[in-house]
């Protein structure tokens, strides 16, 4: 796991640097300039000597970080032209020290300038530089762009550059990972540690890649900090596959039952079930409609249709949760949700199940999710339970619009697992994983091809499938998450991010976990 760290917890290295390493914070901030020039050179090895960079820096430590990666560009050779948006009146301490020696090198370079900003007219100047470097507000910035960083940010966007942000995006909210008007980095150089927000929401989208910049302190201060947020490493999912043991049966490597699909919905069913057979389970059971079952059984990939009598319904009723309970007593963990449908009796007996098997393993999807909206969960024992809602899924579950979900993602799963004591997949771009004690495991694979009808139904197959083999959540979750998306950026090597469908992931899953098992050293 790679740990992540607050804007406040990185905040206080600099503090202890100053006050108890003694390091002045014009060599931290030196070390901060030299490593961000290292890092976009190593990152982009085509940038030659014939480059423009062009960097627009604010008021505080952010913009002086700026001043001096102008500097070292400039003595390594780079042509350069910065854009102060402070007058030397304005700036203060070691932000003042490096824009006046930037100021005074840039003397004896007749290709490079500096300007003090007086409208978005100057930005024009940018439009011949091949690289732009944001250090306009750095982690400091909280709120909603004013002006004229708003309009500053709007033109950066046109500009047809290689874009770079120093230690964070500006108009990212740090905090929450917001923002409505965001600078748009290829690369982003964050200093000193990782921060959470970059990874998720906004920040995922408005960071590019992501690097670590140093400050000079060494990792050994980071490595005793407390950290609740972390990135999924494939080191990670390796050591968190289930065990195959060679005496495994096919009763011992697995039970899965799956109560999913309805005449309306077939497919998410059938998807659920096909991906926990190819992720190892022993064996599948698919609980499915009686009147529809052919639909089902044509389609089976080793698993058995455990067909219930619907009367032609084509949905769960109450009355089939007697013939129901045989499996699910038999299964080690049970998948309850994809496709059901929202009939007002296939919404209660999805209710009953839950409440009258608090022992049992659940993952709880789809329309499972649904009907446990306006509160409903909390009459329920949930410990050995895993939801897997979408965004919109989630923030109807909690009552709440989707938009107050979005600014407040971290807080909303960490108190939901700690009222639950259940486990989140929060499934999106990133997927994010919460434990119950409010730990987040922020998933690093993926791509838009798996925003498409029946990708949740397969994850959720594989997950279910992991948790009947190892009997541990937290691993299965890990391991599920990342390796099903791992198949879909594999796949799109192949062919585009429109082509990725259900059917192909569930084909290549296992060729993905043996792709990881060789990768991993």
């Amino acid at each position: 796991m790679i740990p992540l760290f607050s804007t406040q917890q990185v905040r206080a290295a600099d503090n202890f640097a100053i006050n108890k390493l003694k390091i002045p914070g014009i060599v931290l901030m030196e070390n901060a300039a030299i490593s961000i020039k290292n890092e976009i050179l190593r990152e982009f090895p085509f940038i030659n000597a014939q480059y423009c960079f062009g960097i627009i820096c604010g008021k505080g430590n952010n913009g002086g970080d700026g001043f001096a990666v102008a500097r070292q560009l400039l003595i390594s050779g780079y042509r350069v032209i910065v854009i102060s948006l402070a007058s030397a009146k304005e700036l203060k301490g070691d932000a003042l020290i490096n824009y006046t020696s930037t100021k005074n090198l840039l003397k004896n370079y007749n290709n490079s300038k500096i300007i003090h900003f007086r409208s978005t007219a100057d930005l024009r100047l940018l439009q011949q530089c091949d690289v732009i470097i944001d250090a306009i507000l750095g982690t400091g910035s909280t709120g909603e762009l004013r002006e004229p960083y708003k309009s500053i940010v709007s033109k950066l966007k046109e500009i047809d550059a290689l874009k770079i942000a120093v230690d964070t995006p500006t108009g990212l909210n740090l905090q929450n990972s917001s923002g409505e008007n965001i600078f748009k980095a290829d690369l982003t150089v964050t200093l000193a540690e990782l921060k959470t927000g970059i990874f998720y929401g906004k920040g995922k989208h408005y960071s590019g890649k992501t690097v670590k910049g140093s400050i000079g302190i060494g990792q050994s201060y980071f490595d005793q900090l407390p950290a609740k947020d972390y990135l999924v490493e494939p080191e990670d999912v390796l050591n968190s596959l289930p065990e195959r043991k060679s005496d495994a049966n096919k009763y011992s490597a697995g039970k899965v039952l799956i109560i999913a699909g309805s005449g309306k919905m077939p497919g998410a069913g059938i998807f659920a079930i096909n991906s926990a057979m190819v992720s190892g389970a022993g064996a599948g059971f698919l609980a499915f409609p009686e009147s529809i079952k052919s639909v089902a059984q044509s389609q089976m990939n080793s698993a058995i249709v455990y067909a219930y009598e619907d009367d032609e319904s084509e949905y769960l009723r109450m009355a089939n949760l007697s013939i129901l309970q045989e499996k699910i007593n038999l299964a080690d963990a049970v998948a309850i949700g994809p496709g059901l449908g929202r009939e007002d009796e296939t919404q209660a007996a999805i209710l009953e199940l839950l409440k009258s098997n608090r022992n049992k393993f659940f993952v709880i999807d789809a329309d499972a999710i649904f009907a446990l909206r306006n509160k409903k969960y909390k009459k329920l024992d949930l410990r050995k339970s895993v939801f897997t809602p979408h965004h919109k899924e989630f923030a109807d579950l909690l009552g709440i619009n989707l938009e107050e979900l979005e600014l407040n993602l971290l807080e909303y799963g960490r108190k939901f697992v700690k009222e639950t004591k259940a486990f989140l997949v929060l499934k999106g771009a990133p997927t994010i994983i919460f434990n119950p004690v409010g730990e987040v495991f922020i998933n690093t694979t993926g791509n838009s091809s798996l925003a498409k009808f029946g990708t949740g139904d397969v994850l959720t197959g594989i997950i279910t499938s992991f948790i009947s083999q190892s009997k541990d959540i937290e691993k299965s979750l890990i391991a599920s998450v990342y390796l099903h998306s791992l198949t879909a950026d594999i796949l799109i090597e192949k062919e585009s991010e429109y082509g990725v469908t259900p059917l192909k992931l569930i084909e290549h899953f296992p060729e993905t976990i043996k792709f990881v098992r060789n990768s991993v050293v």
